[in-house]
C-alpha cells in the first residue's frame, strides 16, 4: 500500500480510520435483568401509581446529595417548575440564566410570570459568567439558574458569593450531573433548590422521572402542593388542607420510572468511571491537537452525561461544517450541538413568550430580539459534540484520534477544496 495514501483522510481520497461497530460502545441505557427484575416486582405488587418504590427512590436521592427533602416528579420540567414555584416567584421577577441550555431549564417560570435574564457563559466551563450575571442584576432580580452544562460543575465559588451578596436564590438545574463533584460537595446540593432529570439519556435515567430536592421545609411544602395530591394530606403543616385539590396539576412521578431510577443509580458510580477513562484517554489525545475539551480543574469530579469539544479554527484551519464534514467521512459520529441557543429562539424572538407569562402591557419587559450574548455565541459557534463512549471501547476510541489527527494534519488541504462560504451556507 502507498504509505502517504494511507495517511490521507478519506475526504482527500484515503481509507476511513473508524471502522469498528460503534453501536455497542454507545448503547445507553445500560438495562439489565437487575433492572427488569425491579419492574417486575412493581408489576406483581400490582401498585403501578403510588407504589412505596417512589418513597424509595426519594430516599436514596437524599442520601446521594446529602439534601434533607427529595420530591420525585414526572419529569425534570415539572421538578424544574415545581423549584420556581416554591421560591414563590411573582410576576415579574428576573431570574438569571444562561442561553446555552436545554428549554426546561428556563421556560417553566414563565408560567409563574418570572421574567428570564440571558447571561453569558463564560469559555472554560459554559456555565454562566458571574461577570456578566452582576452586570444584568436590577431590583426585580430574585434568582439564579445555574446549569452544569454536560457534567461540568459552573463556578460556584462566584456564583454563590453574588447570590449571597444580592439575596438571590439559586436553582440548580442538576439533569447533566449525576455523580459530579464541586470541591467535594455532590451537585444536586450546590443550589437553595435541586433538580435532576431522569430522562432516558441521562447518566442515572428512569425513562422519564425528576427529583427535586431542597434543605428549606417551606420550599418541600410549596412543591408538594403544586402537584403530588396524594402527598399533601402528610404535611405536618396547615398546608394539608390543599389535599382534595393540589394546586392544580399533578406532577407525580410512575413507579416504573421510579424502579428503573433506582437500578440506575445504583450502577451510577462504576458507568460514570467508564465514560470518565474513555474520554480523558480521548482527550489528551485531542487537546494535543488544539482541540479544548472541557477537562475539569483539580477542586471538580466532572461527569459525562455529553462529550463536547471546541474547534480552534487558527490551530486547526477548517470551518466547523468542513471539519465535521471530514470527520464524519473518517467514519465518525459527529454533530454540532443539539442545543440551540434559547435567546435566539422564535418563542423569544417574537414574543411568543408573553403569551406563557401572561405579564399584558407590564414595563419594562425585555425585547429578546435585541439580545446579543457574543461570548456565548462565539463559543457555540465552534463546539463539536462526539459520542460519549460509555462502554470499554480501547480501540474505537485509538481510530477516533486518528482520524481527527489525519483531518487535523491535512486541514489547509481540504480547506482548499471546500466550496466558498457563501455557497456552503446558501
Amino acid at each position: 500500500m502507498d504509505i502517504q495514501r494511507a495517511d490521507l483522510p478519506a475526504v482527500l481520497g484515503g481509507k476511513p480510520s473508524v471502522t469498528l461497530d460503534q453501536q455497542a460502545a454507545n448503547r445507553w441505557p445500560v438495562l439489565t435483568d437487575e433492572d427488569e427484575q425491579a419492574v417486575r416486582r412493581v408489576l406483581r405488587d400490582g401498585n403501578i401509581s403510588t407504589h412505596p418504590v417512589i418513597r424509595e427512590l426519594e430516599q436514596d436521592y437524599a442520601a446521594f446529595t446529602g439534601r434533607r427533602h427529595a420530591l420525585a416528579h414526572n419529569n425534570g420540567t415539572a421538578g424544574l417548575l415545581a423549584a420556581f414555584f416554591a421560591l414563590d416567584l411573582k410576576p415579574g421577577d428576573e431570574v438569571l440564566v444562561p442561553s446555552a441550555t436545554f428549554w426546561a431549564s428556563v421556560l417553566p417560570m414563565l408560567w409563574l410570570g418570572a421574567v428570564p435574564v440571558f447571561c453569558e457563559s463564560e469559555p472554560e466551563r459554559m456555565g454562566l459568567d458571574p461577570a456578566d450575571m452582576e452586570r444584568k442584576i436590577t431590583a426585580r432580580t430574585k434568582a439564579i439558574v445555574v446549569v452544569h452544562l454536560w457534567g461540568l460543575p459552573s463556578k460556584m465559588t462566584e456564583i454563590q458569593a453574588l447570590a449571597r451578596r444580592h439575596n438571590l436564590k439559586i436553582i440548580e438545574d442538576a439533569s447533566h450531573a449525576h455523580g459530579a463533584r464541586w470541591r467535594d460537595r455532590p451537585c444536586g446540593a450546590l443550589g437553595d433548590i435541586s433538580v435532576f432529570s431522569l430522562q432516558g439519556d441521562k447518566l442515572a435515567p428512569g425513562g422519564e422521572g425528576g427529583v427535586l430536592l431542597c434543605d428549606d421545609d417551606a420550599y418541600y411544602e410549596r412543591a408538594t402542593c403544586l402537584g403530588d395530591i396524594t402527598r399533601i394530606i402528610e404535611l405536618p403543616t396547615l398546608a394539608r388542607r390543599f389535599a382534595g385539590t393540589s394546586f392544580g396539576i399533578k406532577t407525580r412521578i410512575a413507579p416504573l420510572s421510579a424502579a428503573l431510577a433506582r437500578v440506575q443509580l445504583r450502577h451510577l458510580p462504576e458507568r460514570n468511571v467508564v465514560r470518565h477513562a474513555n474520554l480523558t484517554y480521548l482527550s489528551e489525545r485531542l487537546e494535543s491537537l488544539g482541540f479544548h475539551t472541557y477537562r475539569a480543574p483539580e477542586h471538580i469530579q466532572r461527569t459525562y452525561f455529553e462529550f463536547m469539544i471546541r474547534h480552534d479554527p487558527e490551530r486547526i484551519p477548517l470551518p466547523l461544517d468542513g471539519l465535521i464534514d471530514a470527520l464524519k467521512q473518517e467514519g465518525c459520529q459527529v454533530s454540532a450541538p443539539r442545543y440551540p441557543l434559547l435567546h435566539q429562539q422564535p418563542f423569544f424572538t417574537e414574543g411568543r413568550w408573553r403569551e406563557v407569562a401572561r405579564l399584558g402591557e407590564r414595563g419594562n419587559l425585555p425585547d429578546y430580539s435585541a439580545v446579543q450574548l457574543p461570548v456565548t455565541e462565539r463559543a457555540n459557534a465552534t463546539l463539536l459534540k462526539l459520542p460519549s463512549f460509555p462502554h470499554p471501547c480501547p480501540e474505537l476510541l485509538d481510530q477516533y484520534a486518528m482520524a481527527f489527527e489525519k483531518v487535523a494534519r491535512h486541514a489547509p488541504a481540504i480547506a482548499e477544496r471546500l466550496p466558498a462560504p457563501s455557497a456552503r451556507t446558501s
